[in-house]
């Protein structure tokens, strides 16, 4: 099959689940095409059977806010067309779906036809999507959409509960690693010699954002540490990045906190720790947890 998928780039499971999936479907023979502002955070810069098509947003000053979701419409109506691809998978409802629909119904005024999928990865359903400025909007490209996959039976139950579709049919397809990718025995414990053997060494990934309380994982650490020397290792980045840096120097934890920033690949420094710490308000699957 020609398959077009399109997430949001940046670092987070949406993202790196969608890159991971179109990976290992061209590994079994299929065409994928990804469609985005920018190259997937976990695309290597070549693979067989992989592509990656640019989304140019315009720069006009008549837009206060340039629309990406228009451009996204136009650009997976070009690709469609160019390259012949039998459907779209959208990860992340908002706005990839509707682009997707936008640009299937282009499609279909000139005589031709894309079927949509749309996985649901968890926020754009639990908070995006229940914002007064978008809940229409989602439910609308929800229900227009061939196919509708969530990560999770709790997400799946939270769109009933949360759109009231009805007449949708969402599968659960949970989220996935690859356990060779994962296994602990293939990596030397570098970043555990670097730190220290002597100390356990706990550990916190994700984008940083407010719902993953990454204030609270500083929080939690210094109790950990009061107890039993330790260290503690941040890696990605994001809006809440200031204040749990912030929060190491009220605490006094400089010297036992490391903040990495963000890393592509994980899996050799998750083999060095002893503790993962995951405080999120909500998961809807928590893909950090599972690698």
């Amino acid at each position: 099959m020609k398959i077009g998928i399109t997430c949001y780039p940046t670092y987070g499971g949406s993202g790196a689940v969608a890159t991971e999936l179109g990976i290992a479907l061209a590994g079994r023979g299929h065409e994928v095409h990804f469609i985005t502002y920018r190259q997937p955070f976990r695309l290597p810069s070549f693979l067989p059977g992989v592509y990656f098509h640019e989304v140019d947003v315009g720069r006009y000053p008549l837009f206060e806010y340039p629309p990406y979701d228009l451009a996204l419409a136009v650009r997976m109506h070009e690709v469609v067309r160019a390259h012949e691809l039998d459907l779209l998978h959208c990860h992340y409802a908002i706005p990839h779906a509707t682009s997707a629909w936008i640009a299937r119904e282009m499609l279909r005024e000139q005589k031709r036809d894309v079927k949509v999928i749309t996985t649901l990865h968890g926020t754009d359903i639990t908070i995006v999507g229940q914002d007064p400025s978008f809940n229409q909007i989602t439910k609308f490209s929800i229900e227009k959409s061939d196919r509708l996959t969530a990560v999770s039976e709790f997400l799946r139950r939270e769109t009933y509960n949360a759109f009231g579709c009805t007449a949708c049919d969402v599968a659960v397809i949970h989220n996935f690693i690859d356990p060779a990718v994962y296994d602990r025995a293939k990596y030397p414990p570098t970043l555990k010699e670097q730190l220290g053997k002597s100390r356990p060494l706990l550990m916190h990934i994700s984008n940083f954002r407010r719902v993953k309380r990454v204030r609270d994982v500083i929080r939690i650490f210094a109790r950990v540490n009061s107890e039993i020397p330790s260290r503690l290792v941040m890696v990605g980045d994001g809006p809440d990045r200031p204040e749990a840096e912030d929060e190491v120097r009220q605490l006094g934890l400089d010297s036992a906190v490391y903040f990495l920033g963000k890393l592509d690949v994980v899996a050799p420094l998750l083999a060095s720790a002893d503790l993962f710490l995951l405080p999120t308000s909500s998961e809807s699957f928590g893909l950090s947890a599972l690698e």
